[in-house]
């Protein structure tokens, strides 16, 4: 049976108190403040290893998720991202584990509506197609088949109208004939991920708006 003789207060992490138990010099443990209370850790309060021990866990759980918690404070964050995180803090991976499943069971990540929002944000914004897009959730540690779903819900259409934009953006900056410039232009959307149909469109598109003579009248190609 231990006794805890001094609870006293981290004074650089001011949530965190250390215990003394058995008149040591060095402190036993530090817990969270929610955990102090929880399990009234006081001067004089005898309490078995066991049950220090399960105190112990409990906290590595609570800085786990505390973490995650902090860490998603500056933008939305896939479970794999929150896993990375955690393991540079050196957090073991089951209180990694029980930080997500809670954040999981709260709302607070969700990596289906994430791939989603990432996948229609980044198609307005990076003019990329639904392929690269998919590719890029699957690099930031969604599922397969998660990014292949939430690729497969962009519109069509809205894909369309972006691959276009992709294209009659980057068409003036290509050398070359004509012939030579659709070719580069349909590699380059080819690579943005767009599939082949849309880029024969999105080149169709970006060749025939802007080859214009001086008096704005369309160039034959």
């Amino acid at each position: 049976m231990l006794t805890i003789t001094s609870v006293e207060q981290d004074p650089k992490k001011k949530q965190r108190y250390y215990i003394y138990v058995n008149d040591a010099q060095d402190p036993f443990t530090s817990v969270h403040e929610d955990l102090l209370i929880k399990f009234r850790l006081l001067k004089g309060r005898e309490i078995d290893g066991e049950e220090l021990k399960q105190i112990v866990l409990e906290d590595s759980h609570h800085r786990a998720y505390i973490l995650a918690l902090a860490h998603l404070g500056a933008r939305q964050r896939t479970e794999k991202e929150i896993m990375r995180y955690l393991a540079r803090k050196e957090l073991d991976e089951h209180s990694t584990q029980k930080a997500i499943e809670r954040l999981r069971q709260e709302g607070l990540v969700n990596d289906s509506i994430y791939a989603e929002q990432y996948a229609a944000q980044r198609m307005r914004s990076q003019l990329k197609g639904r392929r690269l897009l998919q590719q890029e959730l699957q690099q930031r540690g969604i599922k397969k088949d998660t990014a292949k779903e939430a690729a497969s819900k962009l519109n069509e259409e809205s894909e369309t109208e972006i691959a276009i934009r992709a294209a009659m953006k980057k068409w003036p900056y290509i050398k070359g004939e004509i012939r030579e410039r659709k070719q580069k232009l349909a590699v380059f959307l080819l690579r943005r991920g767009f599939p082949s149909s849309t880029v024969r469109e999105a080149v169709k598109a970006a060749s025939d708006g802007v080859l214009e003579d001086e008096d704005g009248l369309m160039l034959d190609n």
